[in-house]
């Protein structure tokens, strides 16, 4: 595991468009019909980054908080499964259904998707506004494994808030960090 930051990709980025199997459907799911009608949060995850572990309870309350009001959440994995097998579609959806995530949980076979949205890290988080233009790329909160913060997700909260409210979204926002993304080669 090698410690990563996000890359931090450029606010206003229009949101690279998919089209990848959901592991808990078992069907195929795009941005289009998934962005949500006032806020889209697309994050990168996966099953074993302990980071994710981590969060994964805070995701999911996150998710249930927020879908009510407008808020659309799609999970994505994009490692390499060859070399991380916890991480595969089948692992996926158990993890889903262990953790009760209310949203798609994404298998970016290819990383083509991962690679468009510069992300680096799992988790690794992005909130786009109803446009589907970036407003906030960094942390759910400065909580980690072992350094005996409480995950609240104040950091994505508060830039979800800000869209919700017709607010402008603070340019002040701390990357993410986790495990990196496992790359084929």
């Amino acid at each position: 595991m090698a410690l990563t930051p996000s890359k931090m990709l450029s606010l206003n980025t229009i949101a690279p468009n998919f089209d990848l199997l959901d592991t808990v459907s078992n069907s195929n799911k795009n941005l289009q019909a998934l962005r949500g009608e006032k806020a889209t949060v697309i994050m990168f995850i996966c099953n074993h980054c302990p980071y994710v572990i981590h969060l994964n309870q805070g995701i999911a309350d996150l998710a249930k908080a927020y879908t009510k009001k407008g808020v659309a959440f799609v999970g994505i994995s994009a490692n390499d499964v060859e070399n991380y097998p916890q991480d595969g579609p089948e692992h996926m959806k158990a993890n889903a259904a262990k953790n009760d995530f209310i949203f798609p949980y994404l298998y970016d076979e290819t990383q083509a998707i991962a690679k468009q949205y510069a992300a680096a890290c799992t988790p690794d988080f992005y909130v786009f506004d109803k446009d589907l233009k970036l407003a906030y790329r960094g942390q759910f909160d400065d909580s980690r494994p072992g350094n005996g913060k409480p995950v609240t997700g104040k950091d994505i909260k508060a830039a979800i808030d800000a869209l919700l409210n017709d607010d402008l979204v603070s340019e002040k926002q701390v990357p993410s960090i986790g495990c990196n993304i496992k790359w084929k080669f």
